[in-house]
Order: structure tokens, then sequence, then C-alpha cells
């Protein structure tokens, strides 16, 4: 067995399987450099990140599978999970090495791996949308940071940018060190160095960059809340079932 080493990137990973034909290598354990363990009696390949090579597998995919599955390949690349980098890698090389419709078989390990593993991050996104909650700074920016499981930034990027067109809006994530603004105009991605420790809870803004009337709206929304919530109909297993703990701290009515 071949080990390949490559950068951790989409086109990573589409420039190994390329290298892999190329080499003519039947059987390869793809590893990114951030989990790879260096072992003086592996021999590895290191797979330099090729524009040209990686176009060619994305259109051979294109070229075997609809829409919806070049969907789910990108989406369980977000995963960003070790196995799936390799699930994918196997994933394209069946795709390849059959006749039209593999994908629809999933009694192959790969084509099952990578379904399932779609169907999580797209949960994650739908969730991201539903629970991320904004937060007005002084400067009339809307601004809210999230650390999600899976890299979904590029999911909802559009289902905000339609919900608040008219709001400039920055959406922040913790965990992988970067963002979304939107201008009014259009969607960039921005990185940006915090002076304090952020707490990835809802309310974490100091408040001096706070606009003077966001604590009285955070307040009205929990006194909304509150009167709007009926004891004798609470039920915590359902409600933990539709919103898991975990996403608490994005709420206003959750924070203490």
């Amino acid at each position: 067995m071949e080990l390949y080493v490559f950068d951790g990137t989409l086109e990573g990973i589409l420039t190994a399987v390329f290298d892999s034909y190329e080499r003519k290598a039947s059987l390869v354990k793809l590893v990114s450099s951030e989990h790879h363990l260096p072992d003086a009696f592996q021999e590895t390949f290191t797979v330099i990140s090729e524009d040209y090579k990686a176009k060619r597998v994305w259109n051979g995919l294109i070229k075997k599978l609809d829409k919806e599955w070049m969907k789910r390949f990108y989406k369980s690349f977000l995963s960003e999970q070790p196995q799936t980098f390799q699930d994918l890698f196997d994933f394209a090389h069946y795709i390849f090495d059959n006749l039209p419709g593999a994908e629809n078989n999933f009694g192959n390990p790969v084509v099952l791996a990578v379904s399932q593993m779609d169907r999580k991050v797209h949960r994650e996104k739908h969730r991201m949308e539903a629970f991320i909650r904004f937060q007005q700074t002084g400067d009339g920016i809307f601004y809210a940071h999230i650390d999600p499981d899976f890299n979904v930034l590029p999911l909802i990027s559009d289902h905000f940018r339609k919900r608040y067109a008219d709001q400039k809006w920055i959406i922040y994530d913790l965990k992988r060190k970067y963002g979304l603004f939107y201008d009014l105009e259009k969607v960039e991605e921005i990185t940006f160095d915090f002076t304090t420790e952020m707490s990835s809870s809802l309310n974490a803004l100091p408040a001096q960059v706070l606009d003077p009337k966001e604590e009285l709206y955070s307040l009205l929304w929990k006194d909304y809340f509150r009167s709007t919530n009926i004891p004798a109909r609470k039920n915590m297993k359902l409600h933990i079932r539709h919103v898991p703990k975990r996403y608490w701290k994005y709420l206003s009515e959750k924070q203490v």
C-alpha cells in the first residue's frame, strides 16, 4: 500500500486521484499533512496540488455523476474528517472504474459512507441556518460567531445573503478562524484576530462595541419567550431532540 500525503484541500484530493492513476497505484492510503505521523519505515508520496490535474478529475466526475452527487461529494469534503478524505478518494476511483450508475450501489461501503457524511453535513448546515442569532454592533453591522462541527460557512452563505439582503452582516467561524462578510452587494471571505479571547456563547461581544439598544432587544426577546412558554406543556425530551443542547449557546432565550 502506498501512502499519499496531501495538503487537506479538495484540490489535493482530486490531484491525488489523478496521480494515483498516473502512477498506476493499485492501493493507496490518503492522509492530510495535518494528520500525518512520519514513519521511518513507511515510504510516502507527497501530493502537490495542481489546478490542471484537479480540474481534469472534477470534470471527469461531472461526466459520470449528476449535480446532486457532485454536491454530496463537496459537502462530504467539508466535514474535514480524515476518514472521509479517504472515502472520497476511493469513491472517485470506484466511479471511474465502473459503469454509469455505480453511485446508486449503496451496498458499496464508500458510496454509503459518502452519502451518510453528506447527510450529517447537510443537517449541520440547516441547524446553523435555524439557530444563528445576530447582535448589532455600534456601526450597524450584525455579527454572529459559530463553532460548528463541520465547515458549513460555504453552504450557508446564500441563505443569509437572501434572508438579510438589506443588512450588513458578519458570520465568523471561531474554530476555523475565518468568516463571511456581506456588504449589501456581495459576500466576501474575511479573517481577523480577536484582541480578547472569544467565547462560543452568543452574548460574547464586549458591551462597548454593541449598539446601545442591543441589550434591550435581548431582554425583550427573553421576556417574550418566557411569556409564551406553557409549563404544563413542557416536553424537554422532544425539545432537546429538535434543539440539541450544543446549539443552545446560539439562542438568545437560552442565555442567562
